[in-house]
């Protein structure tokens, strides 16, 4: 064995190379693999006694990918473009020998051998549009040539990987190997690929045609899914060129489109939520040896849209849940429609009715809160009252067992009031799932002040087996999210009755890039919530329509008429409502225009962020993106409230800010901790 350089070794198996990288965890493409590989194929090329070379990784994957940790960084040679091309034009014949995933620059790297086996399990893609960018290397120009135009425009603008079979069916595999037999597969396949006199097959030699019309009819069919983003649009734009262009103009295209993304502000942010979603799974301070808690069996309180959803997590997750419910109907309503969830999702082909009977198998429905008695987490999922919540954790304080972690699923109520209610405050903490449970991946872990470390690392833990994105939040009226939404609600609520109208204000927002507007969003989730006839005064704008039964689209009416397909139309019976409060409260209606609707929307929200940051109730500005990002849908491209703030500048915000102030009653002035951080000229992603 010959030692390249410390993370690539070469061997030799009568005539056949073995150049094997070894990079843990991932073999991600760092300046060392890259360098390794690129000298092991020289040297083996070199080699007369050797007749083929197989590229294979040590570990658990084939390369995933880049080294995204080098992006920003002065490059150190070979590029990545060097080394495929040295792969390509090596004199011998090369394969590579996939396992784990071959992804992006890994796939890129693979496309640059002249054969491929993967066992079955393997998986291959180009993930980069979800970094808001293009495969850099060659990817856009050999891919469509392997798989086709059609094909290509999926994976590069999807992301999503595709498995080892499928890849083989495509063309974009040779050969499948045995999963426990790789390497001795691969080189015996390189053995008889050199018998057979197989030619060294060199993709960008290969020629690729499309359909008449299929990219025209490609960008239509995913208008809606690529809306604001520039990636998917570029991506299409380097497949194009990989059918019209010869490949080494294709190349110069993928290479301008790519530094164009790579410059821009749009992967900029992309990249800070994909390093913030690991960053928000850290807790600072977190004590040396913190051992966490065994979750073995978990109790849910409530059987309703949220205990539903939430027991879904765990049973998919392979955790025994037992759900209790006071009332017996409604607990056979809730456990039915989590079957009839799990029912529809293995109609759709993504559950076999096996796993539907394993997850459903795992639960246990009762009415007797004693059965929560030897449960390791309980989370109750009841009402937004405090009385109620506090009866529930006094009763669960007397039977659950000593060392069980007790949540709340409130999304607004104080944890420590919660807690106060129990002899053991130290077990208890916020999960604050939000809906439908089952699908959104936000979880609010609420700290307390009470709140152990081995329980908050527990839940943070237990989390991503759920499959959640878990942000700590500190004890505060609506956590983080909530919290920074009211500001939002607030102005969108003035903006209306000073001179827009609700489609205005939805508008702005929707272009913004929110999957709907504050209006539309009130309409789907119902006017109604809250609500009551018996307690209604009439006074405000919600009052009226919950009045006159517009409570959204559930009624087919709210602030917009819809009708039976659930098209919105502007609604001149709420216009007539607005303008007769604006009146009523001698409000003089004015022209408001764009940009005063989005900055008193999300500049608002920016100064309640950097408020929740001063008061220590969020570790990190990149966990406030998070919480944006996943639970309430702001656009990833735009990186979140607080990085979006950076986008535009902290001192613009506070002009902004400070303008409105001027001409309003209302309180726009900026947060100190935000004056901060623009009089220092910098930005939140370089503070918390």
């Amino acid at each position: 064995m010959t030692a390249i350089n410390a993370v690539t070794d070469l061997t030799t198996q009568d005539g056949i190379a073995v150049l094997t990288v070894n990079s843990p965890p991932v073999n991600a493409l760092s300046a060392a693999v890259r360098q390794g590989v690129l000298a092991g194929i020289e040297t083996a090329g070199k080699d007369p006694s050797v007749q083929a070379i197989v590229l294979t990784c040590a570990g658990r994957t084939f390369i995933a990918g880049a080294d995204i940790t080098e992006f920003g960084k002065p490059m150190v040679e070979p590029s990545l473009h060097a080394v495929i091309k040295g792969i390509e034009a090596s004199p011998k014949l090369v394969v590579a020998a996939i396992h784990g995933t071959a992804l992006g620059g890994g796939l890129e790297t693979a496309l640059g051998c002249h054969y491929r086996v993967a066992v079955p399990s393997a998986k291959l893609g180009l993930p980069e549009v979800k970094l808001g960018l293009l495969p850099g290397a060659g990817g856009t120009q050999r891919l469509p040539r392997v798989v086709g135009a059609a094909q290509a425009l999926e994976m590069v603008t999807s992301g999503t990987p595709v498995g080892a079979r499928q890849a083989a069916e495509r063309g974009l595999v040779d050969a499948l190997a045995p999963e426990d037999g790789l390497l001795a597969f691969a080189v015996e396949y390189a053995r008889e690929a050199v018998a057979d006199g197989k030619p060294l097959r060199k993709i960008r030699d290969m020629n690729v045609q499309a359909e008449p019309g299929l990219f025209d009819t490609f960008r239509k069919a995913n208008a809606r899914k690529f809306r604001g983003y520039e990636a998917p649009e570029r991506n299409i734009q380097c497949i194009e060129a990989a059918v019209s262009q010869p490949f080494d103009e294709g190349e110069q295209t993928e290479r301008r489109l790519f530094m164009e993304l790579m410059t821009g502000t749009q992967s900029a942010a992309q990249r800070h939520l994909f390093f913030a979603e690991r960053e928000a799974q850290k807790i600072p301070g977190l004590p040396k040896g913190t051992v966490v808690r065994q979750i073995r069996k978990v109790g849910i309180i409530g059987a309703g849209t949220m205990g539903g959803g939430i027991s879904m997590n765990f049973l998919s997750a392979g955790y025994a849940v037992t759900i209790v419910e006071a009332n017996e109907k409604a607990l056979e309503r809730g456990v039915g429609i989590m079957r009839g969830n799990y029912e529809n999702t293995a109609k759709k082909g993504r559950l076999t009715q096996e796993q539907v009977e394993r997850n459903m198998g795992l639960l246990t429905a009762s009415m007797a809160f004693e059965d929560l008695a030897e449960c390791d987490l309980v989370i109750e999922a009841v009402f937004e009252n405090m009385q109620i919540k506090k009866e529930i954790f006094g009763r669960l304080d007397q039977i659950v067992r000593q060392g069980a972690i007790l949540a709340s699923n409130t999304s607004y109520l104080d944890i420590d009031e919660i807690a106060a209610s129990t002899k053991r405050p130290q077990d208890v903490c916020g999960m604050h799932f939000f809906s439908p449970a089952n699908v959104m991946r936000l979880l609010e872990v609420v700290k307390g002040e009470h709140t152990a470390p081995d329980v908050l690392e527990t839940v943070m833990q237990l989390s991503r087996r759920i499959g959640k994105v878990a942000v700590v939040a500190g004890v505060c009226h609506g956590f983080i999210g909530n919290r920074m939404l009211e500001p939002r609600q607030r102005e969108a609520n003035k903006l209306i009755l000073e001179g827009a109208m609700p489609w205005d204000v939805d508008r702005v927002i929707y272009d913004f890039g929110f999957p709907m507007g504050p209006f539309q969003m009130a309409d789907l989730a119902g006017l109604d919530i809250g609500w009551s006839a018996e307690t209604s005064k009439g006074v405000t704008l919600r009052d009226q329509l919950c009045e006159r039964d517009r409570r959204g689209q559930k009624t087919r009416s709210g602030f917009y008429d819809y009708n039976e397909k659930r098209e919105q139309t502007p609604s001149p019976i709420v216009e007539e409502l607005i303008l007769r409060a604006s009146a009523e409260r001698q409000i003089k209606r004015r022209r408001i225009d764009d940009q005063e609707i989005l900055e008193r929307c999300i500049y608002t929200m920016i100064n309640e962020g950097a408020r929740i940051l001063e008061e220590g109730k969020a570790y990190r500005a990149s966990d406030i993106d998070m919480v944006w990002l996943t639970g309430y849908g702001f656009p990833a491209y735009r990186g979140g409230p607080m990085f979006y703030a950076d986008t535009v500048g902290t001192r613009h915000v506070v002009e902004r800010l400070r303008a409105y102030q001027a001409s309003s009653e209302t309180d726009f002035a900026p947060s100190d901790y935000l004056l901060k951080v623009a009089e220092e000229g910098r930005g939140f992603s370089s503070g918390k």
